[in-house]
């Protein structure tokens, strides 16, 4: 099984989120999710002052095999993308839990942070 850093959680479609220490959260896909795309060569990220619902599509990353929609594990308002993805997506393989994120949320309710994975479960869900 991929990395998977015990300071996150997790939604079952890949996603991680990492709460830091001034209360907002930084989300990113995970390294299974990165493994299992292949070489991403694209990134569509959500415009910064976005207001973005828990679980809906936020944001787009293409690889050499698929498309796929990157949903988010918390509400609230964007307030910062990650401006490197848009000339070196690549960054995501090498990445994905560190250099790779794809934006930071300022979020709007944090008791959502009950509906996520732990790293356990998540793991546990990436085996079934």
């Amino acid at each position: 099984m991929s990395n998977i850093p015990g300071d996150l959680k997790f939604l079952s479609s890949h996603e991680w989120i990492r709460v830091e220490s001034d209360g907002t959260v930084t989300v990113g896909i995970s390294d299974h999710a990165q493994d299992l795309l292949g070489d991403i060569v694209f990134v569509e990220l959500p415009e910064v002052g976005q207001s973005i619902d828990a679980e809906s599509d936020a944001a787009i990353v293409e690889s050499v095999k698929a498309a796929s929609d990157v949903y988010s594990p918390l509400s609230g308002e964007v307030i910062e993308v990650n401006a490197l993805l848009e000339d070196q997506p690549e960054i995501v393989n090498s990445s994905p839990y560190e250099d790779g994120w794809f934006y930071k949320l300022n979020p709007t309710n944090m008791n959502e942070l009950e509906n996520l994975l732990s790293p356990e479960d998540y793991s546990e869900a990436c085996e079934d």
